[in-house]
């Protein structure tokens, strides 16, 4: 089996649910080829994109029904990835069946489950409720193909101190290199806390807080469900209201939500938004943040965008492992320390199956 830095036995995001309808939509996710399509009692469907007979992905052939028809030969492969027809004779090769893997829609997206299907507990499926659109809203987007190896983005959002240099002007302040930070972890998550009290807020917080002239404290609680979901508690409040005891009435508060799935070994998914809790009625301030975040290049994950390929490209052309580590990336190494032990024990698991 060839090494890889991504774990199998896991939840991935594919698609967001709006974009799987009744047409093929094909999707590279951890080096495979996968075809996804939603059948027509509603379920979404994922099948190998490789026809059994020459290979030719099914993404290029048509949906009958809820079957796929190989646009090469007429092939016919059921839900579950077993042929049903081969053209120009009656029996079927009974070995004739591609892989379907397990899927499940929840919080507004389709996870996938690319690993040992025995193991596909949907209740392990990351906790991502802030993207409901009940108690918070927003709209999100993704980068599909992202040229860089998906931890690179796990590291980019579990140490935020990247902000006072990429994001100057927005959303980094100098402050944030400043204050002290926590990290605390279970045995399937990270968390990294940092409070920053009596500043002045940045332009992004000044402007949704509504109250110029006003010191706040400011949050960011960041946490990593391994491998690669990331929801980050971020927000301001004004100074002396009780913002690190819990009471966030006298502020804004937002969440940064990350599912990054792995596309190969230098390229990733990252299906992000960026959700609120108040005025959540307004479809202007919510199609504003969105442009923010991504707009023609000029956006916050823009910038992070052009950060992490480059950061990509420098790998590639300058390999040295591991980086170079600061006290700032212990967020990071425990993130890292977690995914390669997600890795280890497949590795270990494979090896005893085929004993």
């Amino acid at each position: 089996m060839t090494a890889h830095s991504f774990p199998l036995n896991t939840w991935y995001a594919a698609a967001w649910t709006h974009e799987v309808g009744a047409k093929l939509t094909p999707r590279k996710i951890c080096g495979t080829s996968i075809v996804l399509y939603r059948q027509q009692g509603g379920t979404v469907a994922a099948l190998e994109d490789a026809c059994w007979h020459r290979l030719l992905p099914l993404s290029l052939g048509f949906l009958r029904g809820d079957e796929v028809v190989c646009g090469y030969h007429g092939l016919v492969f059921n839900p579950e990835g077993r042929c049903t027809f081969m053209p120009a004779q009656k029996t079927i090769n009974p070995s004739a069946c591609v892989r379907a893997y397990p899927v499940v829609e929840r919080h507004r997206l389709i996870w996938i489950w690319p690993g040992d299907p025995a193991l596909a507990d949907p209740a392990t499926i990351p906790d991502f409720h802030h993207n409901d659109g009940t108690d918070w809203v927003g709209t999100g987007g993704t980068r599909y193909g992202l040229k860089c190896n998906y931890r690179l983005v796990v590291d980019n959002l579990m140490d935020l101190t990247h902000e006072s240099y990429v994001h100057a002007g927005s959303i980094g302040d100098d402050n944030i290199t400043a204050a002290p930070f926590d990290v605390t972890h279970t045995d399937r998550t990270v968390t990294l806390t940092r409070w920053m009290i009596g500043i002045e807020p940045p332009p992004f917080w000044k402007k949704l807080l509504g109250k110029p002239g006003v010191h706040v404290d400011r949050w960011q609680i960041v946490t990593l469900q391994a491998p690669s979901t990331i929801v980050g508690d971020v927000g301001v409040a004004v100074t002396g209201t009780g913002a690190p005891d819990g009471d966030r009435s006298q502020g804004v508060n937002g969440a940064f939500l990350a599912a990054i799935t792995p596309e190969t070994e230098t390229s990733c998914h990252y299906f992000w938004n960026f959700v609120r809790n108040f005025d959540k009625e307004n479809e202007e301030l919510s199609q504003a943040l969105n442009k923010g975040h991504v707009n023609d290049g000029k956006g916050v994950y823009d910038q992070d965008f052009f950060v992490l390929e480059a950061q990509q490209r420098a790998i590639d052309e300058h390999p040295r492992m591991p980086f170079y580590n600061l006290n700032i990336d212990a967020g990071v190494l425990w993130a890292h320390r977690m995914i390669d032990q997600m890795i280890a024990r497949e590795a270990t698991t494979t090896s005893a199956a085929a004993e």
